[in-house]
């Protein structure tokens, strides 16, 4: 299975088959609107508009699962990204990532690249999991790691 195997929601509910995006680079992010780290989403669009004409999809999950930060419905959240940080990357139906309900996209990245010392829990919003043209996950970055921080590895996964 590949991360292109899944079919998670959609803000509006339907099906978002990944499967479209075979063939390019998938960057997926569990996100939050009332978090620390939600300027992140500023460089996050940034790094999408930079790379996605070679290639990159930038994918927000939103999740409200680590201080109930994301609290809003599909409608709320996608206003709130769109009006403070200009986000025009997907953001999908909001997911659980850990647990018994985790979403089978976040169990699939999680066992793929396990985190620090082998942890397979995500440990807060804005966890990044860089996918390459395969659908395989390349790297797994903290949410302290700044977008900016992953261009160099975007651009060699892009030239891939």
């Amino acid at each position: 299975m590949t991360l292109f195997d899944f079919a998670p929601k959609g803000a509006d509910g339907a099906p978002h088959p990944l499967a479209q995006y075979r063939g390019k680079v998938v960057l997926v992010v569990n996100t939050a609107s009332k978090c620390g780290f939600t300027p992140q989403y500023e460089g996050l669009e940034a790094l999408w508009k930079k790379h996605r004409a070679a290639g990159l999809v930038v994918l927000g999950f939103p999740c409200n699962q680590f201080g109930a930060q994301e609290p809003g419905n599909a409608t709320e959240i996608a206003q709130f990204c769109s009006l403070t940080y200009d986000v025009s990357f997907p953001l999908l139906a909001k997911v659980e990532v850990n647990g018994a309900g985790a979403d089978p996209v976040y169990r699939h990245l999680k066992s793929e690249k396990p985190g620090l010392l082998g942890t397979a829990g995500i440990k807060w919003n804005f966890t990044k999991f860089l996918v390459g043209r395969d659908g395989r996950v390349i790297g797994r970055y903290p949410p302290t790691a700044k977008p900016a921080s992953l261009d160099r590895d975007i651009a060699a996964a892009l030239a891939a």
